[in-house]
């Protein structure tokens, strides 16, 4: 039988490549959008509107996922964490994450293409939320089968909220959990860098999605 220490590295590898591809793969959408050509009348509320919303959801991403790590910062291959976030949801942080994704999509002004972000996420992390998955059901056994059996998988349900009565925080955690979360924030500048060189016709096409 192979030994747990060895399963949780290869879990730890699967995590890293999952949080590089991502990352990889929105900035090659984002930059994609470049080249959209419009497919409705450009609206410059609708545009800076869905900016707008794209900014607030990332900020939402990025305080969510900082908000988790209070809750599992080091404790995922030791227990099951099932308080806060994690009553509602078993995969609190992926799910700031699709909404981070989407705010990176919105940022070009179109819905069409925020929901192409955060689907594009939400299919890069399948894979690992189902290894994940069989690593808990494997080292938690009944423990994490009956968590799994009241606690929906990624849509929350706040009717099953629960709260600890305290706290132990890993600061280094919870900074690189932060850390990771602002890098959201880089699709504002690459944005309207893009912008601007559609502004200056260095490239052609203005995105205009709905």
């Amino acid at each position: 039988m192979v030994p747990h220490p060895p399963v949780a590295l290869s879990l730890d590898i699967v995590q890293r490549r999952r949080k590089w591809f991502a990352g990889l793969v929105l900035v090659a959408l984002l930059i994609l959008t470049a080249s959209v050509h419009s497919v409705a009348a450009f609206n410059g509320d609708w545009h800076e509107g869905v900016e707008a919303l794209g900014l607030s959801l990332i900020v939402i991403a990025i305080v969510g996922r900082a908000w988790c790590s209070l809750y599992i910062g080091g404790r995922k291959k030791a227990e099951i964490v099932d308080r806060g976030p994690y009553s509602i949801t078993r995969n609190p942080l992926y799910v700031f994450s699709f909404i981070g994704a989407f705010g990176v999509g919105a940022q070009t002004g179109s819905l069409v293409i925020g929901s192409i972000f955060a689907l594009a996420t939400f299919l890069i992390f399948l894979r690992t939320v189902s290894r994940e998955e069989a690593w808990l059901a494997e080292h938690f056994g009944a423990t994490y089968a009956a968590y799994r059996a009241r606690t929906p998988r990624f849509w929350p349900n706040p009717a099953r909220w629960r709260d600890a009565e305290e706290l132990s925080i890993r600061p280094a955690f919870f900074v690189r959990t932060l850390r990771d979360g602002l890098t959201f924030l880089a699709a504002i500048p690459v944005m309207e860098g893009i912008e601007h060189l559609q502004s200056t016709g260095l490239i052609g096409f203005r995105i205009g999605l709905f």
